[in-house]
């Protein structure tokens, strides 16, 4: 199965260049790196100049430079649109570094033949669990990580996690040509955050089944790009934003009946969230992103 992994950069040529170090030691090796750099000539520039034409098995190394910033699905999209001949896509964020057997895991999964894209483990600095993958609580828009604050050595239900999951973590996602050619690309307008629970929802709603590889694992150096890591307080006002945002505009693509219901939860839960932790500025961050999604604002946030 000929992979391509589509990794999009914004001025990290650090991280995407450390991800390249994990990816040369893939124990898949049919597979060839497109990159998708958003952040203008110059982190272009300083992307190429680190990369490397080929990963020490051969396999081929490339960058894109995108024509503004398309956001994280644009991104995605223009590396899924310039390798139209992939079996298969392997989203990767580029401050993730996969495990030798990561993708080894993901393809034998897919190849199975009863999914149609595969998630995996994804875990942080501290070996606790980010998520095996995710639920969406469509009469609360919100979404909920499976496995979240576990230990990295406990032992995985993969069948529950399959049975509870309704998209995968958009870090690190093997997409078939079946799933992309059934649904369509990622929806550009979300910008940032939450584009694979749509992508993954509008996949649920035509048909197309999601699995997961408990061999696969992959660490996740989260938020080093969008500044969403840290604690709530410490979070910045773009990913509080848009984050809020894009949960309100999942439920008007995906569920809209049920869109009044889900924005009085959202807007509980925010008060809850933020104020419990002393969070002023990112409840006012976030409260703006909520009202946006209600008003069905997309795109870029202007500041940007």
């Amino acid at each position: 199965m000929h992979v391509v992994v589509a990794i999009v950069g914004f001025r990290n040529a650090g991280d995407i260049s450390q991800c390249l170090n994990a990816l040369g030691a893939s124990r898949h090796t049919d597979i060839e790196v497109v990159i998708c750099e958003n952040g203008g000539p110059e982190a272009f520039d300083l992307l190429v100049a680190k990369l490397p034409i080929n990963l020490p098995g051969g396999q081929g190394v490339r960058a894109i430079l995108a024509p503004k910033n398309l956001g994280y699905a644009g991104g995605v999209n223009v590396c899924l649109a310039e390798t139209p001949q992939a079996d298969a896509w392997w989203v990767l964020n580029p401050d993730t570094l996969p495990e030798p057997g990561a993708l080894e895991g993901l393809v034998a999964r897919l190849a199975q033949g009863d999914c149609d894209a595969v998630g995996c483990t994804v875990y942080l600095p501290n070996n606790r669990i980010q998520s095996y993958g995710g639920q969406w609580r469509p009469w609360s828009a919100r979404t909920i990580s499976l496995g979240l604050g576990e230990a990295l050595d406990k032992p995985i239900d993969a069948l529950a996690v399959e049975r509870d999951q309704t998209y995968l973590n958009g870090a690190s996602m093997l997409m078939s040509r079946r799933f992309v050619e059934a649904v369509g690309p990622m929806r550009q307008d979300y910008f940032l955050y939450c584009e694979e629970v749509e992508w993954c929802q509008r996949g649920l709603n035509r048909g197309m089944r999601l699995g997961f590889s408990a061999q696969g694992r992959v660490f996740h150096n989260q938020g080093s790009t969008t500044g969403a890591g840290g604690g709530l307080r410490q979070r910045a006002r773009t990913p509080v934003y848009l984050s809020e945002r894009n949960l309100i505009l999942v439920t008007r693509d995906c569920f809209p009946r049920r869109l009044p219901a889900a924005a009085l939860a959202a807007l509980a839960r925010l008060f809850v969230q933020y104020v419990r932790q002393g969070g002023s500025r990112q409840l006012v961050h976030g409260l703006a992103g909520w009202w946006a999604g209600l008003r069905g604002e997309r795109g870029v946030p202007l500041w940007i």
